[in-house]
């Protein structure tokens, strides 16, 4: 499928609407493509593994063997940069600078690349919908609406990027021909409704028992639980409300709150275990998995060195402090350190900058999620000659990238290979905590502070952190809570904007942007060579960034 995937960059909104046929049938006349694959239920099969691929892509930084490129440092860290949580460190890629400058412009490297991968997606998902309404050679009488069901859904969840990062964006559904030069920009709100039709169509005919499905394979519950999320886009708390209770209410999930897995012999709790290598699907008694992507290490099938740099981005280079650290897999491997967390909310325990108030930043002393397991605080050095001593995070190190407390859900690595790039491990996309913390957001949106309380404490709990009562709940604890529980796991930015708390929050815990945040710099530019190539209809700049080249 790589070869139908991989299309130009310049016209991949004309993809998006044509479909890849045409453009690439002199390639794919002896290979895959649409007319000779999309002929029976392997065809559709194949076809829509094609769309887990590409959306597990979002992870890329070089592609290496993956099914896209973003051609620069991990694009999933223009995610987490400049908002609440990170800054950029001394140990800087240059192609992240312009997100954490906020400097971006319709040419930075990532603008295209984010419009690009989510229109491939969309072109790919077309093109599977309307060759199922050509074909009557399925195996099961059910495997059309499945099959328009998974595609449905990644059409939703690339819409579902373009609208936090760029706002309007043209909503494509057919193929045309021959291109189109002349899109529009259709409003937020409408492209919304379309991504409501999607998932309301996915949760109905994709199946409902996760544990009859294939590892990795979507489920309806998973396009209830993106449903709850686009549903608090729109407003709309009470159906949010009652997506995310459904998710809760059905009976296949869990919050995992005894040792399981791989390593539940050895040292460490219940939430650590969620991240350890094959913790993640739900052969391994993960009961809070809803969606996982799969990167499993040396699998066919599996994660390349370049599919998912998340790993990288959140472990710091403890080894450029060469006279205490060698690169380690106990450490995480060799991490690259180029963001780096805000002390207010991971706290300096175990530094020489104290906070003045003794807190660990925005945890209890009693939860979990900020234990000795899950971040690594105490660096004692590996090298023989110093081995054991414990060397202290000075804001010099934190500043750099070299040295600062790390959220260990991040860390891994082989023996056998501890210089690789990519993490190789499963990704929970979706799982059960997040759901309640969807829960709680709606009714915040429904002014029910009481029961927004209750679902927060649900996982409050599991964490063993102190309760909150409704006199403690609005828009910015949710948010601190979500740190807590999704820190690097959710696209923060998406968080910010959906919640409307983007420039606020930024303002109030970014220290380096406090001054320069702009509300326009909520969305994205719209990429230049998407706007120079539909030369037939004017198709408007995001607005702060109209004179910007």
């Amino acid at each position: 499928m790589n070869k139908i995937i991989k299309l130009s960059s310049i016209i991949a909104l004309a993809v998006a609407a044509t479909g890849c046929s045409d453009f690439l049938d002199e390639e794919l006349k002896s290979q895959l493509a649409p007319d000779n694959t999309y002929t029976s239920s392997m065809g559709f099969e194949v076809g829509c593994t094609g769309l887990y691929s590409m959306a597990r892509s979002e992870y890329n930084t070089w592609g290496e063997k993956g099914a896209f490129m973003h051609n620069g440092a991990c694009a999933y860290a223009t995610q987490q940069i400049a908002t609440d949580i990170v800054f950029q460190s001394g140990a800087k890629d240059g192609s992240l600078t312009p997100y954490a400058d906020l400097e971006m412009t319709p040419t930075t490297l990532f603008i295209e690349s984010f419009w690009n991968w989510s229109y491939q997606i969309i072109a790919s998902a077309n093109e599977i919908l309307i060759y199922s309404e050509k074909n009557n050679n399925w195996n099961y009488p059910t495997d059309k609406a499945l099959y328009q069901a998974e595609a449905r859904f990644f059409r939703a969840y690339a819409y579902r990027s373009l609208q936090y990062l760029y706002g309007d964006v043209p909503w494509v559904e057919t193929i045309q021909q021959p291109f189109l030069l002349n899109f529009t920009r259709t409003p937020r709100a409408e492209v919304l409704s379309h991504i409501v039709d999607d998932l309301t169509f996915a949760a109905e005919h994709l199946p409902t028992n996760p544990d009859q499905v294939k590892t990795g394979k979507l489920t309806k519950w998973a396009a209830l639980h993106l449903l709850a999320e686009i549903y608090l886009c729109q407003g709309e708390y009470e159906k949010a409300r009652k997506a995310a209770q459904d998710v809760i209410d059905s009976g296949y999930f869990a919050l995992v709150k005894e040792r399981f897995g791989a390593e539940k012999s050895q040292p460490g709790d219940y939430f650590h275990d969620l991240f350890v290598e094959n913790n993640q699907n739900r052969p391994s008694g993960n009961t809070e998995s809803i969606w996982v992507m799969q990167f499993e290490y040396k699998t066919t099938g599996g994660g390349t060195p370049s599919d998912d740099w998340t790993r990288r981005e959140w472990g710091p280079q403890y080894h450029s402090i060469n006279q205490f650290f060698v690169v380690s897999s106990e450490y995480g491997g060799r991490g690259l350190g180029q963001i780096a967390p805000f002390k207010w909310w991971i706290g300096t325990k175990n530094t020489q900058a104290t906070e003045p108030d003794g807190r660990n930043g925005i945890f209890d002393d009693t939860d979990i999620r900020n234990s000795e397991y899950n971040f690594k605080r105490e660096w004692l050095s590996n090298v023989e000659a110093h081995k054991g001593t414990r060397v202290q995070i000075t804001d010099k190190y934190w500043q750099d990238g070299w040295l600062f407390p790390a959220p260990t859900k991040f860390f891994f690595a082989h023996d056998d290979d501890l210089t690789h790039t990519g993490s190789y491990r499963d990704r929970m996309k979706f799982r059960l905590a997040e759901t309640y913390l969807l829960l709680a957001e709606a009714y915040l949106g429904l002014n029910d502070a009481e029961n927004a309380a209750k679902a927060v404490n649900v996982v409050r709990s599991r964490a063993k952190a102190s309760s909150v009562s409704a006199a403690d709940m609005d828009m910015d604890f949710l948010l601190d809570e979500r740190i807590r529980e999704l820190v690097g796991e959710e696209s923060r930015r998406f968080t910010l904007v959906r919640t409307g708390t983007y420039v606020d929050r930024v303002k109030k815990y970014n220290e380096v942007l406090s001054a320069k945040v702009q509300p326009y710099h909520a969305l994205w530019p719209i990429p230049k060579t998407i706007r120079d190539a539909n030369r037939d209809a004017d198709f408007p700049q995001n607005p702060g960034y109209e004179g910007a080249k």
